[in-house]
């Protein structure tokens, strides 16, 4: 790292938890020369991090909060992270949607930022188990409702069914909803995404959500920052084969992209000048 002064605390923090994972821990006097900030500063974002549940503060420093393959964070846990990145990611991603389609977005912090970004194009028919990209496109409506929806404004289907930590409706209900439907694109957040395990959850009902998802889709474009990339939960439900098209990040290591490009027919690292 060089010099990071001038860091919004939002882009520090994500450098200081990117060198807490890469090498295992780190400790407050090295970060502190390294982003060229003052002690009080450090233990501020270890805090602030330590507080989203992605590192545990230690004597001295910090390490990775190591999470089983079952842990699933709240929704607004989740929020707080790679917000730079889930922005680039949502902007790359909206302009694949084509005006008049029928579209599903599923559950997750990069779907939600992906909906704001949806509601400037027209008639879409959205389909999603999602409480919070439903209230996105519900609060973009006229208020009282007296005139009607506003022109090209969205038709969204909630799909219904069991309310999961990350506000996702999973189970039957959401499952029988999503397999008589047929969708032309889906956007896919996904908890892990890896060439061994492919998409996974710790939710083994989000799971098999997730699977129907993919099964009632003509595309699927799975929508994840690179922290994503080789964390695996305790259920896979699609392979990496089943994507067509991975919208990530510009954090994502060259060999990670190596392996996506071997699996994959479409990259999309956002922020870059060219696409990969």
């Amino acid at each position: 790292m060089s010099d990071h002064q001038n860091l919004l605390a939002e882009q520090r923090r994500a450098l200081i938890l990117d060198e807490v994972r890469r090498h295992g821990g780190v400790r407050v006097n090295e970060l502190t020369r390294k982003l060229k900030v003052s002690d009080m500063t450090v233990r501020r974002d270890l805090d602030a991090l330590a507080r989203q549940g992605v590192i545990e503060k230690v004597h001295g420093g910090a390490v990775p909060v190591v999470d089983g393959s079952t842990h699933e964070p709240g929704f607004e846990a989740k929020s707080a992270l790679e917000l730079s990145a889930k922005e680039d990611i949502a902007r790359a991603a909206a302009a694949m949607a084509v005006p008049g389609t029928a579209i599903a977005l599923s559950g997750g912090t990069t779907t939600y930022a992906l909906a704001r970004h949806l509601l400037d194009v027209p008639d879409l028919t959205v389909v999603t188990n999602s409480v919070r990209v439903a209230e996105v496109f519900y609060a973009a409506q006229p208020a009282g409702g007296a005139g009607g929806q506003r022109p090209g404004a969205a038709t969204v289907v909630l799909t219904g069914g069991v309310r999961t930590p990350s506000d996702s409706l999973v189970g039957p209900v959401a499952d029988q909803a999503i397999r008589s439907l047929h969708f032309d694109v889906l956007f896919l957040g996904v908890h892990g995404i890896s060439v061994e395990a492919g998409l996974s959850t710790p939710n083994l009902a989000e799971a098999e959500t997730n699977r129907r998802f993919v099964h009632s889709a003509r595309r699927v474009v799975v929508v994840a920052d690179h922290t994503k990339w080789g964390t695996v939960g305790l259920s896979s439900f699609a392979t990496l084969g089943q994507i067509d098209t991975l919208v990530t990040d510009g954090g994502l290591p060259a060999r990670a992209r190596e392996e996506i490009n071997e699996q994959l027919p479409g990259l999309i690292v956002a922020g870059d000048e060219e696409d990969v």
